[in-house]
């Protein structure tokens, strides 16, 4: 018979071993995925990101780990870029437009997907149920872009009150929903329209060159991502045409004009949605929000080289003005 002093020894040495073993097994931390269309995966974007994580306390590759992949323009990719991010288990995937929510929602239907500020109503698209409650894993925030199009007309004809015919360069992709209000706001405005679509970067050129041609006063850039990722380009084409230009962003680099929703407040929204899924929130539960916070921004440096005196009125609602 073993004595009993032995059997108490090795009863608390495998309750050792199994509390080592327990303590040495390592914590899983959660996951986060960010599915871009067409930025790559070292645009600003993703740094914009981290910090607004680090602001709530998470830092990437220490309780969280961060998973970013993008098309890169290859719109085609956006499914199995989706399916990826499933299959490596996040716990919640960040989507950059409508069809990167589109493509998400198709690869899983209960990772919460959280959709950031670009883009026009999502009820009206099919993407959610209602603003309040989303229903289904999708929730997020959205700037209604659709309605902006129209106001940012309405800032150029204030900043250029003699123009009367603008063109209106738009990507097939992701800008059909703003048409019908940007025609809107033209007639009453009493401006003429000259739409020329655009499908890539490479067709920013050609655009500019026909808008030109038409001998239009100015230009407006309907969201695209498009226009995020070529901003520069944008802005260069803006001088070398002469052609005022207004579009939701890009007055930084040299458009005369940008109006909407700031990239880091669409960031840190969607980190803040994040952070309470991770605490346990339901996306079916938690209500989209329609960002509010608008940027007027002005160039006064591209006005200048163009040749335009924009309007004291302009000049004091303008958030940002650049000397």
């Amino acid at each position: 018979m073993i004595p009993r002093q032995m059997l108490v020894a090795l009863w608390l040495g495998l309750a050792c071993l199994s509390s080592l073993t327990l303590a040495q097994r390592p914590t899983k931390i959660p996951a986060v995925g960010l599915l871009l269309t067409h930025a790559p995966t070292s645009d600003p974007v993703s740094e914009i990101l981290r910090q607004s994580l680090r602001d709530l306390g998470y830092e990437d590759g220490r309780n969280i780990s961060l998973r970013i992949v993008s098309a890169e323009g290859q719109l085609n990719q956006l499914p199995a870029l989706a399916a990826e991010l499933v299959d490596q288990g996040v716990d919640a995937i960040i989507t950059s437009n409508e069809l990167a929510t589109r493509a998400a929602q198709k690869a899983t239907t209960k990772i919460p997907i959280v959709m950031t500020g670009w883009g026009y109503d999502p009820v009206s698209l099919g993407l959610i149920d209602d603003v309040r409650r989303p229903g289904g894993n999708t929730t997020g925030t959205y700037s209604s872009t659709a309605d902006l199009e129209g106001k940012r007309l309405q800032v150029l004809k204030q900043a250029v009150p003699n123009v009367s015919y603008v063109a209106v360069l738009w990507d097939p992709a992701f800008g059909e929903s703003a048409l019908s209000d940007l025609r809107r706001a033209a007639k009453m405005l009493h401006v003429r329209l000259e739409f020329i679509e655009l499908h890539s970067g490479d067709d920013l050129r050609s655009a500019f060159q026909t808008a030109k041609g038409k001998k239009v006063g100015a230009a407006l850039l309907v969201f695209s991502p498009i226009f995020y990722l070529h901003r520069d380009r944008v802005a260069a084409l803006t001088l070398e045409t002469k052609l005022p230009t207004v579009s939701e962003y890009a007055a930084e680099y040299g458009t005369l004009m940008s109006y909407g929703p700031e990239l880091g407040e669409n960031m840190k929204r969607a980190v803040y949605y994040v952070d309470r899924l991770l605490k346990g929130a339901q996306p079916s539960e938690l209500p989209v929000e329609q960002l509010s916070k608008l940027k007027l921004i002005v160039n006064l440096r591209t006005a200048k080289a163009l040749g335009i005196k924009i309007p004291e009125a302009i000049l004091v609602r303008a958030d940002e003005v650049i000397r």
